[in-house]
């Protein structure tokens, strides 16, 4: 079992910042691809932002320029840097890790983190 262990969520005015942080742990394997999701209160989960273990990333074009991914692969964390926060990017952030355990792939999800950003 793996487990996601996110934090940094919270409230923040409109401008704002937030960092969000995810710790994996347990029997991980070799991690593929870490991640964040978010959905909305009556929206589809959708990607935010996600990185390879070689350090490429992929970000959904709302939050290009603003959301900043990393990653530190000791620590099997990854991070989301969010600047200029706007209204519309409040929803549940959840982390998500694409691994390998056994030759098998996996995907596990965290329990998410609220964010919400008031105007």
């Amino acid at each position: 079992q793996v487990q996601l262990v996110e934090s940094g969520g919270g409230l923040v005015q409109a401008g704002g910042s937030l960092r969000l942080s995810c710790t994996a742990s347990g029997s991980i394997g070799s991690i593929n691809i870490m991640g964040w999701h978010r959905q909305a209160p009556g929206k589809q989960r959708e990607l935010v932002a996600a990185i390879s273990g070689e350090g490429s990333t992929n970000y959904a074009d709302s939050v290009k320029g603003r959301f900043t991914i990393s990653r530190d692969n000791a620590k099997n964390t990854v991070y989301l840097q969010m600047n200029s926060l706007k209204p519309e990017d409040t929803a549940v952030y959840y982390c998500n890790l694409q691994g390998t355990r056994r030759f098998l792939k996996y995907d596990s999800w965290g329990q998410g983190t609220q964010v919400t950003v008031s105007s």
